[in-house]
């Protein structure tokens, strides 16, 4: 079996080693608080999905604040990244930007995080099957088989993921992050098993602002299908064809 590599060239994954990165030996390099276990990750992983669906985010870019970070910090304090410094500048599960046009001068601040592509070049790109795709469409890192080789971080085109360099605190058992490993936006698939919404979006709309939409893409009754199929949206990237799951409006 071969993987695909960012430049394009294919290189052979031998079996035995897929087998030993799959091993035990491989944890070494993960360093994890007292008390939390990359297993409890494993129960939204590996959860029956619904293949009928495709979870989805809308952002209407024209209602995003550029002086509120409330996604930002709902989603840190959901997840348990929040750090200091330099440590978390380097942590990319979401992050606002604010693009100018060059012609007009038009500025517009909007939140970036996994794009959740229907064809993801991080799960393309990995040599264990850490990086996969769930049957909803939500992408995930798999911690037990992630050997931090950051191929996926090279072939993300977004800058959508990061490497945990240093021990790690404030863990949360829903969201365990191990040092060595490759870490990014889940979705908050523990919400959504469970029939909620990611903490980015409950804490847009506490704010009044309603900027983000979360549902399913391919149920035409959700709101979010509704307002794509209404007004037009824009994928980031369009020319690689990823198809992601998130699209940016402006409404």
């Amino acid at each position: 079996m071969s993987f695909r590599m960012p430049n394009g060239s294919e290189v052979e994954d031998r079996p035995t080693r897929r087998d030993f990165f799959k091993s035990g030996a491989a944890f070494a390099t993960m360093t994890l608080a007292p008390g939390v276990t990359l297993m409890a990750f494993g129960g939204s992983a590996t959860a029956a999905v619904d293949a009928g669906k495709r979870w989805g985010l809308l952002i209407d870019t024209s209602k995003c604040a550029e002086d509120c970070d409330a996604c930002v910090t709902a989603c840190k304090t959901e997840n348990g990244w929040e750090g200091h410094g330099e440590a978390e500048r380097d942590v990319q599960w979401i992050r606002k930007v604010t693009l100018r046009n060059k012609a007009t001068g038009h500025e517009s601040s909007m939140p970036v995080m996994c794009q959740h592509c229907e064809s993801p070049p991080c799960v393309d790109v990995c040599p264990t099957g850490a990086s996969f795709k769930r049957d909803d469409g939500i992408v995930l890192v798999d911690k037990h088989t992630c050997i931090g080789c950051r191929y996926c971080m090279m072939a993300c085109p977004f800058k959508a993921r990061s490497f945990v360099h240093e021990p790690v605190t404030n863990q949360k058992t829903h969201a365990p992050r191990g040092q060595g490993t490759v870490e990014g936006c889940t979705l908050c698939v523990h919400r959504v098993d469970a029939g909620g919404i990611p903490a980015c979006v409950e804490a847009c709309s506490a704010t009044g602002n309603g900027a983000m939409v979360f549902g399913d893409l391919l149920d035409p009754s959700s709101e979010i299908a509704q307002r794509l199929a209404e007004f037009p949206s824009v994928a980031l990237r369009p020319d690689l064809d990823l198809n992601p799951g998130v699209r940016y409006a402006e409404i």
